[in-house]
């Protein structure tokens, strides 16, 4: 019986040996590692100095690249910019930026994109950027609570300038209200949380932001807060493409930005593009296949906003313009959406081709 027992016990061992023994030689040789070694060397394999071409970016690239390349490898689209140009000149008084891409047509056109004006609410994507990044570096945690002070209300947009003094939120609640009511308040809160204005310009310039520049805290009624249409497209270009943020803080980035309650600006110019003019745009745009996630910016003197733009084809396009004009003018919101219905036959370039025949 005793030799019975230690027989069994040896042959239960040595199965467990083998085991374990199979166990790490899979782990090595086995598909999941060799998939994950493929990987790496694609990674490593990659050049940052390549030109903007199929590819588009490699994952360290910053918008300085944008810049430095000057689009290499995108047709610069004269029949849009001349479309924007006679629209523009018929409000001659009216100071006006814009700037748009498609990285699956490989076009782009601009018109002074990279000059600087008031940025208003647009600012608040280029701070969102900034968190998701802090938050991939754990210097900000989504759960953290952010205390509201005196310092940080601000007026304008927004409820939880009218929450008592001391009470607290949780960054992601601050960050999705930042853009879906435009809580300056939340805006602010992030601001100071982040390390203040300076350190949030330094990590603007990090990432390549060129003309981009936070002055005041927000409302900013006065409009020192600086950023340029072609800053505010590019940005939003390298985050969805998963240059700017890892693929989990990008897509964060959609959910928070779709959130945006605001439409009547890039998302009503692309409806009236369509055909259709309606209260509904949301709804009206899905059911022509478009979904159009935007940050719009409105301080009386200058109107924003900036989007990324699903087409029905499956391909994306980035627009963003900037108006400054006389205050609480109606033709600067009605100019944004002239000029954003003009870039509908350039969403898709087989619906172009059809339009035109």
């Amino acid at each position: 019986m005793k030799n019975y027992l230690k027989l069994i016990t040896n042959i239960f061992l040595t199965s467990i040996g083998i085991s374990v023994l199979l166990g790490s030689l899979l782990s090595i040789f086995g598909p999941i590692n060799q998939s994950y070694k493929t990987n790496k060397k694609i990674n490593l394999a990659s050049n940052p100095k390549r030109p903007l071409g199929k590819n588009f970016l490699t994952r360290k690239s910053n918008l300085s690249l944008f810049y430095n390349n000057k689009l290499e490898g995108f047709e610069r689209q004269e029949e849009l910019i001349n479309k924007w140009e006679n629209l523009i000149a018929k409000s001659p008084d009216l100071n006006v930026s814009a700037f748009f891409l498609s990285l699956d047509n490989k076009i782009y056109a601009e018109i002074e994109s990279e000059t600087k004006l008031s940025a208003a609410s647009s600012i608040k994507v280029h701070i969102l950027i900034i968190l998701l990044k802090m938050l991939e570096k754990e210097e900000i945690f989504w759960n953290e609570k952010l205390i509201l002070t005196e310092d940080t209300i601000g007026g304008g947009s927004g409820w939880m300038a009218y929450q008592k003094i001391g009470e607290e939120f949780p960054v992601f609640e601050v960050a999705s209200e930042m853009i879906r009511v435009s809580d300056n308040t939340a805006t602010n809160l992030l601001i100071k949380r982040m390390g203040g204005i300076n350190i949030v310009n330094k990590k603007f310039k990090e990432i390549g932001l060129k003309n981009t520049q936070l002055n005041n805290y927000l409302p900013d009624l006065d409009g020192t807060n600086l950023t340029s249409t072609k800053d505010l497209s590019l940005a939003i270009a390298l985050v969805d493409n998963g240059y700017l943020l890892n693929v989990s803080s990008r897509d964060i980035f959609r959910e928070i930005m779709q959130k945006s309650k605001t439409n009547t600006l890039i998302p009503s110019g692309i409806l009236r593009g369509l055909g259709k003019e309606s209260q509904e745009t949301d709804y009206h745009l899905s059911l022509k296949g478009y979904l159009v996630h935007n940050k719009t910016g409105d301080i009386g003197i200058a109107y924003s906003d900036t989007a990324l733009i699903h087409t029905p084809h499956n391909s994306r396009a980035f627009a963003s313009f900037i108006v400054k004009g006389p205050f609480n003018d109606p033709r600067s919101p009605e100019l944004i959406r002239n000029l954003s219905s003009e870039i509908v036959p350039f969403l898709v370039l087989d619906q172009k081709s059809s339009n035109q025949n």
